[in-house]
């Protein structure tokens, strides 16, 4: 008999946590967030999930306990694309709080909940502060079992590892999207504390333990990769890294980054013609949208795509000549901030939203139909404590009125709201690939 599991999700965001979990058996209860938009998201899909807010608000005694809570932290102060802050940083110190609700939960259930941990960050943790910072991250996680533990830190932090106690594990590991049946090379670390045991390593490094079938939502979930490969040709995209450097790949993006403006740039040789100029919103139908494999065998690399590119030319100019390459950039340089280097236009746009949602493994729909006509009293007072409360976080002195509020929830939607969740978000097939390996672990014992 399958023990009955229930997850509490912490910086829920795109609701990829609790949605991978409904496909692995697992009943999601309650999350937090604090963006207006992907609340509204997760409230429309997942009505059935109860919205805590913010963090800081949230007494671990008083919620409902659970047996897994999951947490991507905020990671700007982590990323080599920010700051570097670190753990003190004002986004990625919420960390802190997160590990306060765990205790405060363990310490009100008599250590049974939650038995299980999951949390997801940027590899850049490895380094931020020369690895203090990830020093910091196990050493806490590691004493909400025992307050007394002390951790050292080595030269430089490996992209796997574990930490083994009497009744305690906690084991991480980078994840690549890209191996998991979405084109999008998002590499990532998870890290998985079973507090009360040692199954740390087996549900994120033995396969055997995805041996059988935990679920009929993992069943429904299966899409078949091939279609990718059978539907595209070659294909390129550019991707922003950061503003240091534009990097160029074949056959998958980039990774989404939060920064609403900047999704990844392709080409698109379908916009040059007549016939199929409306159609490039939709080059990903039927196929990126088909790719999640979670069948709980081993990953490979799928053959997946960005678009479709025939011959490119990239015109480059300086002082003295214009010149013109074939199906390669330029050397780009300082001053291209000025005269960037020249594409044909026709074949080059922006990755839309709903495409960024399917490089992140989820369903098309999950974005639609935002909007609420008829507004009751009771959607009116929570939408104003969201929004109140968001203004609080930015710093914000005027606040919304309900008839803004009333406006807003009419049409809530906006790419850049979109792209921002996207890139904020996690990869849902690797949250899959975990949860029902989990799953598969604690029927076990």
């Amino acid at each position: 008999m399958n023990k009955e599991l229930r997850l509490g999700s912490l910086f829920d965001g795109s609701g990829g946590f609790p949605l991978a979990a409904i496909f692995c058996g697992i009943e999601p209860i309650w999350s937090s967030e604090v963006e207006p938009f992907p609340i509204r998201v997760t409230q429309k899909n997942l009505p059935q999930v109860k919205h805590l807010g913010d963090i800081k608000d949230i007494d671990g005694t008083e919620i409902e306990p659970v047996d897994i809570i999951s947490f991507g932290s905020p990671c700007q102060d982590l990323s080599i694309a920010g700051k570097r802050a670190g753990l003190e940083g004002e986004k990625s110190n919420l960390f802190y709080e997160a590990i306060r609700v765990i205790k405060e939960m363990r310490c009100k259930s008599n250590g049974k909940y939650p038995r299980y941990l999951l949390w997801e960050n940027v590899p850049g943790a490895f380094s931020s502060n020369k690895g203090e910072d990830f020093r910091c991250v196990l050493e806490e996680i590691t004493r909400i079992k025992n307050s007394a533990v002390k951790l050292s830190r080595p030269s430089k932090w490996q992209s796997a590892g574990e930490i083994l106690g009497d009744d305690f594990s906690l084991a991480w590991r980078v994840l690549d999207a890209k191996y998991f049946g979405v084109p999008q090379r998002r590499r990532r670390i998870f890290l998985v504390a079973d507090l009360d045991g040692g199954s740390s390593r087996e549900i994120l490094f033995e396969q055997k333990s995805l041996s059988g079938d935990t679920s009929e939502g993992c069943e429904k979930g299966k899409r078949n990769t091939r279609a990718i490969k059978e539907s595209f040709n070659k294909t390129i995209c550019l991707n922003d890294q950061g503003g240091e450097r534009m990097d160029i790949s074949e056959d998958l993006s980039g990774t989404l980054r939060a920064k609403a403006g900047n999704p990844p740039l392709l080409y698109d040789i379908r916009q040059t013609s007549e016939n199929t100029k409306n159609e490039r919103h939709n080059i990903y139908e039927c196929d990126v949208s088909r790719t999640i494999d979670t069948s709980g065998n081993t990953p490979t690399r799928n053959q997946g795509g960005v678009a479709i590119v025939e011959d490119i030319y990239t015109m480059s100019k300086n002082s003295h000549f214009t010149k013109a390459d074939k199906n390669i950039s330029p050397s780009l340089v300082a001053t291209d901030y000025k005269d960037p280097p020249l594409v044909n236009q026709k074949l080059v746009r922006r990755l839309t939203p709903k495409e960024c949602g399917r490089l992140q493994g989820f369903p098309d729909y999950w974005c639609d139909d935002l909007g609420i006509e008829n507004s009751t009293d009771e959607d009116v007072s929570f939408w104003r404590e969201v929004f109140d409360k968001d203004a609080e976080i930015k710093g914000l002195k005027k606040k919304k009125t309900d008839k803004q509020i009333l406006k807003w929830l009419k049409n809530p939607h906006t790419d850049s709201a979109e792209y921002k969740m996207w890139g904020n978000g996690i990869a849902l097939p690797c949250a899959i690939y975990i949860f029902k390996s989990l799953v598969n672990t604690a029927n076990k014992t």
